[in-house]
């Protein structure tokens, strides 16, 4: 089912409004699925389905004729247990996140983060440990790792 969602997304409508990036929400997506579903699929095969949305996206970008920068993302959101993914008209450098984020060329290892999550959208008691509070410059807190792909069309 999630293989399926994921690409389905390749197909529904897309707003890119430059002008108005809040209209941009309505293509944001998340994916929850229940452990046992989680263990039967490999993150090879969900990394080719978001691979594969992605290829078409672009082509629909194209198709559209948009000129201008456009961007497809996607995060793992361990508060909520889920895969969320978005496209929008900025770059990854100004991805529309509210928290500290890196662009990763590592898709698998987001999606490796998301299946291994056996408790979705909640900490199992016996695995809580504490925050870490920054000593010193070097001490930074982890991050929301985002991995994100280029939709402007090839040759433009």
């Amino acid at each position: 089912m999630l293989l399926k969602d994921i690409r389905a997304i390749a197909t529904e409508t897309m707003v890119l409004s430059p002008e108005d990036q809040s209209a941009e929400n309505t293509n944001t997506s998340w994916f929850g699925a229940p452990p046992h579903e989680r263990l039967g699929l490999s993150a090879d095969e969900v990394v080719t389905a978001f691979e594969e949305t992605a290829a078409g996206l672009r082509d629909r970008v194209a198709a559209l004729g948009h000129r201008g920068t456009a961007t497809f993302y996607v995060w793992h959101d361990a508060i909520a247990g889920q895969l969320r993914c978005s496209a929008g008209t900025c770059k990854p450098s100004d991805l529309p996140f509210t928290t500290e984020y890196h662009v990763t060329d590592d898709l698998r290892a987001i999606v490796v983060e998301f299946l291994e999550d056996r408790a979705p959208g909640s900490i199992v008691w016996g695995e809580l440990e504490p925050v870490p509070f920054p000593d010193g410059p070097d001490d930074e807190p982890p991050t929301l790792a985002v991995w994100a792909f280029d939709l402007t069309p090839f040759g433009r």
